[in-house]
């Protein structure tokens, strides 16, 4: 970290900067040029973190030199970490293909699109037994009964299930049935949703916000790794802009943008990020020539009697055409489908 001193700022104030960084357990190194003088500290940033440095009398401006994300960033860990999700690999080489409704509906139905999407290859069921909606007259979820449906879904099938948990009093309920817990784009900055997710050990699935930069996105994640939870694999989902043709606007360039800045898996979501399953299949083979770690698609047989979001879900018949389609761009970047 770089203070940059005031250029006016006295000897005496200069001292007490230096005597305060001290203080702090750092070590202070003085450089005084013909218009600036700065001061570079070294040692634990994150003992900064809550410390106003900018209040110290004569201080100007504070430089970060270390990201905020100490714990998701590349510096920490300088290799690809690989999340295991009950036997399914995510990360390093491996991809996490997420597969199956918005919703839980039915026993009959999640059977239906569970073998579907395992035929064509998915190796993670999802669905959603609590459901975060703009409108509170929409679709809910069947909470507990929605979590068993799930549960014995992906028992049948050999399938890990994912499922997205909204309340930190329902986590742990969530993680007695999920092999992994999702946090919504809804709640990305719920941080006490994200600090009672981080002490249950599950792997999490981390959406991005609606209108969240990237570096909002690795802070959310730093909440679960600091409660020593290691196993976060990032979603993007697509962020608000200007253009209403799609739901979202499908930022694939956070892909490799993250892969630079953190050893965290990222997987794509073209379902949510378009909004249009005309899209979802060159958004996905986008996705993952870019460097993707996985895929998230909506599946359902019947999307015209979805109970949410039917207008953006593949049927089983194309969803298996955009794998075998995945599977060729996983070939070429030497990614591995299992």
């Amino acid at each position: 970290m770089i203070l940059v001193l005031d250029s006016d700022a006295t000897e005496e104030q200069i001292q007490g900067v230096l005597a305060r960084v001290e203080a702090l357990g750092m070590q202070a190194h003085l450089s005084r040029g013909t218009y600036r003088t700065i001061v570079g500290v070294i040692g634990d940033e994150r003992k900064l973190q809550e410390t106003p440095l900018e209040a110290i009398p004569g201080v100007a401006r504070v430089i970060a030199v270390m990201d905020p994300y100490k714990l998701a960033s590349r510096e920490a860990h300088p290799q690809p970490s690989v999340v295991n999700v009950s036997g399914v690999k995510i990360g390093g080489g491996n991809l996490g293909m997420i597969a199956g409704p918005c919703a839980v509906e039915s026993a009959e139905r999640m059977e239906s699109i569970a073998k579907a999407v395992k035929a064509a290859g998915a190796n993670i069921l999802r669905g959603g037994a609590c459901k975060p909606r703009t409108s509170p007259y929409a679709v809910q979820g069947h909470g507990e009964e929605g979590l068993k449906i799930l549960r014995d879904t992906g028992d049948r099938h050999g399938l890990p299930i994912v499922t997205e948990v909204m309340d930190p009093r329902k986590v742990e309920l969530v993680a007695e049935y999920a092999d992994m817990i999702q946090i919504g784009a809804r709640n990305m900055q719920n941080f006490v949703l994200l600090t009672e997710v981080g002490r249950t050990k599950k792997p999490v699935l981390l959406k991005r916000g609606m209108s969240a930069t990237i570096k909002d996105l690795l802070m959310s994640a730093e909440y679960i790794l600091s409660q020593g939870n290691p196993d976060v694999v990032l979603c993007e989902r697509g962020v608000k802009g200007f253009d209403s043709f799609t739901r979202n606007l499908y930022d694939v360039a956070a892909v490799p943008a993250i892969k630079g800045l953190s050893h965290l898996p990222i997987i794509v979501d073209p379902s949510h990020a378009t909004g249009k399953p005309d899209l979802i299949g060159p958004c996905a083979l986008a996705g993952v020539a870019a460097g993707a770690d996985g895929v998230h698609i909506e599946v359902h047989d019947r999307p015209d009697e979805a109970l949410s979001d039917g207008e953006q879900a593949l049927l089983p018949e194309r969803y298996a055409e955009v794998m075998r389609q995945i599977r060729r761009v996983a070939e070429a970047v030497g990614k591995a489908m299992v």
